[in-house]
């Protein structure tokens, strides 16, 4: 599983440094053969290449009449972008990609089980904040979260 947050930094060229918990799961996972991606909370989405095939697979066989797949699939198929770690473990992310999620210096790596989050730092933050924030109220959970027990 790959969990927890990591601090990082971006150098000239755009290039990502895996942390060190990372990078022994993902090369014993994919030998570092990785997707990157986009997501619509405005961060990146990093998939060892086994997992993001298997999502793929199940975007690319829903039916695209729909408006709302066909959106998705244009989001998460058509900016996916194969990345392998290099020798010193980085991964090079793709301007394009870079420019979405806001990626300048600072980054914020969050693992989430079978995938990895890139995050600008700031952009983090505040999202981070003002969910606990939102939290300290009475909120309503959603149906889905009703049952967990932390």
């Amino acid at each position: 599983m790959l969990r927890g947050v990591h601090a990082l930094n971006l150098d000239v060229k755009g290039r990502l440094a895996i942390p060190s918990k990372f990078r022994e799961h993902l090369s014993v996972l994919c030998d570092g053969k990785l997707v990157v991606t986009i997501d619509r909370d405005h961060c990146l989405l990093l998939y060892p290449k086994p997992a993001w095939e298997l999502l793929e697979a199940k975007l690319a066989a829903m039916p695209n009449m729909d408006a709302q797949t066909r959106g998705l699939q244009r989001m998460l198929i058509g900016h996916a972008t194969e990345c392998d770690m290099d020798g010193n473990h980085r991964i090079l992310l793709p301007p394009l990609l870079r420019e979405f999620a806001g990626l300048k210096k600072k980054a914020v790596m969050l693992g989430q089980g079978n995938k990895i989050e890139i995050w600008d730092e700031q952009r983090w933050a505040k999202g981070r904040d003002d969910f606990l924030e939102a939290q300290k109220g009475e909120a309503r959970l959603s149906e889905a979260l009703e049952s967990l027990s932390l």
